[in-house]
């Protein structure tokens, strides 16, 4: 499995695509295909159809319901959440004497 460094619970920046400029936080990470879905980002609208009740339940409702759909890790980038750097961030490794990684902000060195 390939080592993401978008994780869930990151806050990114939509760097392209019809988003581009939205932020939000990492709500699912698919690391097979290289996607995130991002809260507040990608909606779309689907048509569900009307279900019918079944054995006396309640159906379901029906009609256009949006929903957010993933988009393509390249297409995002992660923002560091400190006062004074709060903007988009590349990201560093940093290895720890006991051999743990943990990942940085190359602008002001703080973790993320």
């Amino acid at each position: 499995m390939p080592s993401l460094s978008i994780r869930k619970g990151d806050q990114v920046k939509v760097i392209a695509g019809k988003d581009r400029g939205k932020t939000g936080r990492v709500v699912r990470v698919w690391p097979k295909g290289d996607k995130v879905m991002i809260e507040g980002v990608n909606q779309v609208k689907r048509h569900e159809p009307l279900r019918q009740a079944r054995s006396g339940r309640q159906g379901m409702e029906g009609g256009i319901i949006t929903k957010e759909m993933p988009v393509h890790i390249s297409t995002v980038a992660l923002v560091c959440n400190t006062p004074d750097c709060n903007e988009r961030a590349r990201i560093g490794w940093a290895v720890d004497p006991d051999g743990s990684k943990r990942r940085i902000c190359r602008k002001c060195g703080t973790e993320l």
